[in-house]
């Protein structure tokens, strides 16, 4: 069974984005790029394991493809010592955070650490809650370059200015350190995150799955596209929606889900932050997290964020305007046959009349010059993603 969706209505798009005050620190021009242990490894982090990420970046082609931050998720620090010093774990990490990231730095990638906005984190280890100053000092001072945020623990203070403490802690710190914002969307960060940080996490937690969602508050891959929709103006150059961390290799989707799921992050200029074994990943795992030309329209300069132009009976067209003036598409199938999708120039703000060509951005594929529409066949949970160019 195969369905047509026929997109010829006149849509207004409104593509530039909404001019918002963004943190000035000069950081995060385009979506951050890295890999974070949390997803696949969870508390089980190590100095062996970090090094071996960072090895592992450089060795499979993801540093040449723009991945640069190392990033140690929660489960890494233990106690406080009496002058109140936040105390790394010194069994999985002897060699200490210094030289930890020293090593990250010595193969041209940058460091990253996570702390909580509360009392304890959300492993009930020590959180940064009083001592914000503090740890951002310490932070510095191991060559810390990205700091992940958390929110558990909080009592009752209030997310805003808890996140504007650690904003400021971090601008005395004496280093550029990116500052990520991960309160999982429950205040709407988008509403006054622009000053903070330099993202802020959009939608409760990912799971490795395509479609569902769970009681505490997990969403699969096409439950957090929802959510992304109608904030798209809020992002830019320096502060980004963050739909949370890819699962991309991690097993519980086909290929297909996964390239999706890369292909509509990559649409939403979303920090791509893998969380896979990178040293024991498959060929279409790496095929799908190093596709330069899918990752460039997550990296374009202009910084805008795609958005949805049609969603009829499980088939979407997702719009990105670059930098250029072309046109990232994202032709999505939500169901469970394969389907054709035809998208009229009129949805990318483009006239009938127009002659442009069309690129093939997983096919690495020219298909040929087309005037007012495109049409192409998408697979069950599939994406296409095309680049449209006037001619």
């Amino acid at each position: 069974m195969k369905r047509t969706l026929v997109l010829t209505a006149f849509v207004l798009i409104g593509f530039a984005a909404t001019p918002l005050l963004a943190l000035d620190n000069g950081l995060a021009r385009t979506p951050p790029m890295g890999w974070n242990s949390w997803n696949k490894f969870a508390c089980n982090v190590s100095e062996d394991l970090i090094r071996g990420a960072a090895d592992s970046i450089v060795r499979n082609g993801m540093k040449e493809a723009g991945y640069e931050y190392v990033v140690i998720d929660d489960c890494w620090q233990v106690s406080r010592d009496v002058e109140g010093n936040i105390v790394p774990d010194a069994k999985r990490f002897p060699s200490g955070m210094k030289a930890l990231g020293d090593y990250i730095h010595s193969k041209g990638l940058k460091f990253g650490i996570y702390s909580d906005a509360g009392r304890g984190t959300c492993q009930n280890r020590p959180g940064s809650r009083g001592y914000e100053y503090q740890d951002a000092r310490q932070y510095a001072a191991w060559g810390v370059d990205y700091l992940k945020y958390d929110w558990c623990n909080h009592d009752t203070q209030d997310s805003q200015s808890s996140y504007e403490t650690m904003r400021d802690a971090l601008a005395k710190s004496g280093r550029p350190i990116v500052f990520s914002i991960c309160e999982w969307g429950s205040t709407k960060p988008w509403l006054w995150a622009g000053s903070v940080g330099n993202l802020w996490r959009s939608t409760g937690d990912i799971l490795d799955k395509w479609d569902g969602k769970e009681k505490w508050g997990g969403n699969g891959v096409v439950q957090i596209l929802d959510l992304q929709d109608g904030i798209e103006s809020y992002a830019g150059p320096g502060h980004w929606n963050d739909p949370d961390m890819l699962e991309v290799g991690n097993g519980g989707m086909t290929d297909t889900e996964y390239q999706s799921h890369f292909s509509l992050w990559c649409l939403m200029a979303a920090p791509l932050m893998a969380g896979n074994d990178l040293e024991h990943m498959s060929d279409a795992t790496k095929t799908t997290l190093t596709n330069k030309e899918v990752i460039a329209v997550d990296q374009d300069a202009a910084g805008i964020q795609a958005k949805r132009v049609r969603k009829a009976g499980g088939l979407e067209v997702w719009v990105k305007q670059m930098s250029d003036g072309s046109r990232a598409v994202g032709l999505l199938n939500r169901t469970g046959v394969e389907a054709e999708i035809n998208v009229a120039w009129t949805e990318l703000g483009y006239p009938d009349r127009l002659s442009a060509s069309v690129r093939d951005l997983w096919a690495h594929a020219n298909v040929g010059t087309h005037k007012g529409t495109y049409a192409a066949k998408v697979a069950s949970h599939g994406v296409m993603v095309i680049r449209v160019t006037p001619e």
